[in-house]
């Protein structure tokens, strides 16, 4: 059950943040519809049981695997730079518990979600489902050459730290679409980008904010 009382000082929290990085972002509020996803989907049910109590805090936490669910300011950061709409098709490149789909999955018609640990997989599907987002599909695989079986996509988001901007992900973009990737190594500054799609052969990169993402496994780094 969502706790209401600690949804409603989170949301006050983002919104605070907000503010505070317009400079960077570009951002002074974000989009409603982005808001009330976050307040809308329980965070608790995509963390572990030991880690419930600070659920609605404004923190990344852990989810086992070497993983962690970002920071909800994050979440809504990168959900709002998508620009979603209720008819886009969206793909995301590391599920890890669920959360940024279910977030994406209340704001667009469909959202494809990679995972490359095979452990986390059934367990995050099955998570969604019995949440009821049926709009969502996991499916296991290294997320450096995207999706293309359902490609072009409206939106590409990635929730882990590449070395370098995939061109699977920037080809897989229909033109004005939009991808948001953290890139940069381990253990040093990483920058989250927004690149939006002009053309075929035309892209606009912009830096957003510095982050610390896990990093991005696979083909990536090979």
């Amino acid at each position: 059950m969502i706790r209401k009382q600690e949804v409603k000082t989170l949301l006050r929290i983002i919104k605070q943040e907000c503010k505070y990085t317009f400079g960077l972002t570009g951002i002074y509020a974000f989009q409603k519809n982005v808001l009330d996803a976050m307040a809308k989907v329980p965070r608790e049910e995509f963390v572990p049981d030991y880690m419930q109590l600070y659920a609605y805090d404004n923190n990344p936490l852990p989810i086992g695997h070497g993983q962690t669910i970002s920071q909800p300011f994050i979440v809504a950061l990168m959900t709002d730079l998508l620009l979603p709409e209720k008819n886009d098709v969206i793909l995301e490149i590391g599920a890890g518990s669920g959360y940024q789909a279910a977030i994406l999955a209340k704001l667009v018609s469909k959202v494809y979600t990679l995972e490359i640990i095979s452990s986390l997989v059934n367990e995050t599907q099955d998570r969604l489902k019995r949440l009821g987002y049926d709009n969502v599909e996991v499916i296991e695989g290294d997320g450096y050459n995207g999706y293309p079986q359902h490609a072009p996509y409206d939106g590409i988001i990635v929730t882990a730290a590449a070395s370098h901007i995939p061109p699977s992900l920037k080809e897989q973009l229909k033109p004005g679409g939009r991808l948001v990737i953290p890139v940069g190594l381990p253990h040093t500054i990483q920058h989250l980008m927004l690149i939006e799609k002009v053309d075929s052969e035309v892209y606009i990169p912009r830096n957003i904010l510095s982050v610390s993402f896990v990093p991005l496994t696979g083909s990536v780094n090979g």
